[in-house]
């Protein structure tokens, strides 16, 4: 990995664990913005469903634009970062994540809408491949998992932002207000990583690779089926607290914050476990099947309201943390100089299911039957362990064999 590991490593030399810890921070943020549009969308969606007088089906199609452009969009991002460097990148990522909340916020109606969280892909595209490069570049070999799970947690930071703070300030200014909030900070935010992270090493050629091959196949199989469930989650949950558990739009968006906070931990603690190759084979596998059981608890809770709430940290700390997981496989198993490339095809599944998985649950919640959407998430969660079990097998036989 020398070739990752230029350009950003000599401005660590001084202060190692400081500049670690500084860089560790930019990245949770990059993070949290590159995926912030989308779970405001979820976290305001009784705000905006009403606002807009925009249907469940539509509120699920944000979600089906923004990861299916990240989807088409992360092979080309993955090569981009691994040509001209992650530092451009990050700083693209946050600037485009603030014009689309800034657009978003403007919105007039549906069209408009979906339009800015199209824009809004192109962080997402950009988000897995400039930070696991960077951690390639600049962070020694033990501490990648931890950093990795923390720098992935910053998405759960952008859940959590997006279901109590800014879900707060909507009461007060709007919910258009709260999303323009955001922009503003994203913008800050890119002046952070203009001024704190070192020059890019010169651009590098790096070859193509459009299809996944070997363990990136399997993670990218198993990412699809995850992001399916995980999109459903998001999108649906604070709508379903409103409509079905009789909770407040504030009381709704807080449970996403749950799930938010749930998810930082779950991410931070298994992706320290998964720094460790041999059991990382087998985390993925076991992270699936905890979050069938968070699917049937949400089911279940629509006899026993409480339950709701100990399903969102189910799903954070099983569901979402599997993500994380995934990302530091792929940083043990990416090719010398295709980080960014491996990294965006699991990525490019991962999001193709946050495409497909709302407007399959947004079908079952326009008729109201939000049970059977979360057991059609069970479903998936399933299929995702099934996944994880059949690449754990092959790897140990592998491992075994003469």
């Amino acid at each position: 990995m020398a070739a990752e590991q230029s350009g950003i490593r000599t401005a660590a030399e001084g202060h190692p664990a400081r500049a670690t810890t500084a860089m560790t921070a930019l990245l949770t943020c990059a993070m949290a913005f590159s995926m912030m549009q989308l779970f405001l969308l979820g976290a305001l969606g009784p705000r905006l469903v009403d606002d807009l007088d925009v249907s469940p089906t539509v509120l699920g199609l944000t979600t089906t634009v923004g990861f299916g452009t990240a989807a088409l969009l992360s092979p080309v991002g993955g090569r981009v970062v691994d040509r001209i460097g992650p530092r451009r990148c990050l700083v693209a990522l946050l600037l485009v994540s603030a014009v689309a909340l800034a657009l978003i916020g403007s919105a007039p109606g549906a069209g408009f809408l979906l339009a800015a969280v199209a824009l809004g892909g192109l962080p997402q595209a950009l988000a897995n491949p400039a930070t696991n490069k960077t951690i390639l570049a600049a962070v020694p070999v033990e501490h990648r998992g931890p950093v990795t799970g923390m720098k992935q947690s910053g998405v759960q930071l952008g859940a959590f932002a997006a279901g109590l703070p800014l879900a707060a300030l909507a009461g007060v200014v709007g919910w258009r207000g709260a999303v323009w909030t955001a922009a503003a900070t994203a913008v800050l935010a890119a002046v952070w990583a203009a001024r704190t992270l070192p020059a890019d090493p010169p651009p590098k050629y790096a070859p193509a690779s459009w299809i996944p091959r070997g363990t990136i196949a399997w993670l990218a199989v198993f990412s699809l089926l995850l992001g399916c469930g995980i999109a459903s989650v998001n999108t649906y949950l604070a709508l379903y607290g409103v409509r079905r558990l009789d909770l407040g739009p504030t009381a709704a968006g807080a449970l996403v914050a749950v799930l938010g906070i749930a998810g930082i931990a779950g991410r931070v603690g298994w992706s320290k476990v998964a720094g460790r190759p041999a059991r990382a084979v087998w985390l993925p596998g076991g992270l699936a099947a905890g979050a069938v059981g968070a699917a049937l608890l949400l089911a279940a809770s629509a006899y026993a309201h409480p339950l709701a709430w100990i399903a969102a940290v189910a799903v954070g700390v099983f569901a979402v943390s599997a993500n994380a997981v995934s990302m530091v496989l792929v940083m043990q198993r990416a090719a010398p100089g295709r980080a960014g490339q491996d990294s965006a095809l699991v990525s490019a599944g991962f999001f193709a299911g946050f495409a497909f998985g709302p407007p399959l649950f947004g079908l079952l919640a326009a008729a109201g039957h939000y049970g059977q959407g979360w057991l059609l998430v069970a479903g998936e969660f399933v299929g995702a362990g099934a996944v994880a079990l059949a690449w754990a097998v092959r790897e140990r036989r592998s491992a075994v064999a003469p």
